[in-house]
């Protein structure tokens, strides 16, 4: 009977130990307010682009009206190999997110109420969609559909 009871606690303990990583990730709707989502006025201006895991981080500066410099971090919500699916590799990601690039970004702030956001869109200077909102996957710049339907027949 003793070895029972410690055979079930042994295996409740390695149970719970092993369980205990899948607590780990965040939700988005815990860290971001997606109810809150706006666009940043001022100049964006990218410093640098972390194509990386969990997700690709990108960090960036607003120049506000009265010429004021806030750094900020964005989380991008689609992680790297979502990206390479749809097109987006690394390369791609840092040529089109070089630092230095001004854009126009659409973001879900931190519940903190830091200069930290969730990226919803990133429109390039051209007006062009970088990151769009469907889905929150990057995407193909205009004419790149019609090259990526023709590769693909």
């Amino acid at each position: 009977m003793k070895i029972k009871l410690l055979g079930l606690i042994v295996s409740s303990v390695t149970l719970l130990l092993v369980s205990i990583p899948a607590f780990a990730h965040h939700g988005t709707g815990v860290s971001y307010d997606q109810s809150k989502s706006y666009t940043i006025p001022g100049t964006v201006t990218i410093t640098e682009f972390r194509y990386a895991n969990p997700h690709p981080q990108l960090y960036f500066d607003v120049k506000g009206k009265d010429g004021t410099v806030t750094h900020w971090s964005g989380e991008i919500a689609p992680n790297a190999a979502q990206l390479q699916q749809i097109g987006w590799g690394k390369k791609r990601s840092e040529a089109a997110l070089a630092p230095g690039t001004e854009v126009t970004l659409t973001i879900a702030p931190s519940r903190a109420g830091t200069p930290v956001g969730l990226i919803n869109k990133i429109v390039n200077a051209k007006g062009e969609d970088v990151l769009g909102l469907g889905g929150n996957a990057f995407a193909p710049t205009p004419g790149e559909a019609e090259k990526g339907k023709q590769t693909k027949q």
